[in-house]
């Protein structure tokens, strides 16, 4: 399924993007974006070229491309980042096929260097739940530890109780 390519006639005002947006309404929303400021306009033609050669990328490899992304087109030599080396492997043994698509399609791709980028994995933070009980549920709460008898079978009960009661005061 291949999209229309981009014409600057059909976009004519900035529109954000949304959080549901798919990649290429984002690309859509950049350029939109980049046309609006008249230092930032000149990055244009460059984000449009790569994101032309993305989506070229991902129409010849969509399996392997899908996790990749073009990061330069400079003097026939085409960067893509992988994000670990087992993809970069993999991306390795499709170049030719790659490079051979691309002429087939137009771009001057005389080499294909592949840098994997290695994303920090950062730590995972523990968050407790915070409920918020109603006064009502409190109270009802403290009037069943009230209501218990003081025996051993009912200690772990009583606080486990006061422990709640704690907590939610």
């Amino acid at each position: 399924m291949s999209r229309p390519p981009f014409s600057f006639a059909s976009q004519q005002r900035f529109q954000p993007a949304r959080a549901s947006t798919k990649p290429a309404n984002r690309v859509t929303a950049a350029t939109d974006f980049l046309r609006t400021h008249d230092k930032m306009a000149t990055l244009l033609p460059a984000v449009m070229r790569l994101a032309a050669l993305q989506e070229e990328c991902s129409a010849v490899l969509p399996a392997l491309f899908d996790a990749c992304s073009v990061m330069r087109f400079d003097g026939g030599q085409l960067t893509i980042g992988v994000p670990n080396a087992a993809l970069a492997a993999k991306l390795k043994q499709q170049l030719p096929k790659l490079q051979e698509s691309l002429l087939q399609r137009g771009w001057q791709v005389n080499a294909i260097r592949i840098k994997v980028q290695v994303r920090k994995i950062g730590e995972k933070t523990i968050r407790q739940k915070e409920i918020e009980m109603p006064n009502k549920a409190l109270s009802a709460f403290e009037e069943l530890r009230n209501s218990l008898d003081k025996s051993p079978g009912n200690q772990a009960l009583t606080e486990a109780l006061n422990n709640l009661l704690k907590r939610h005061r």
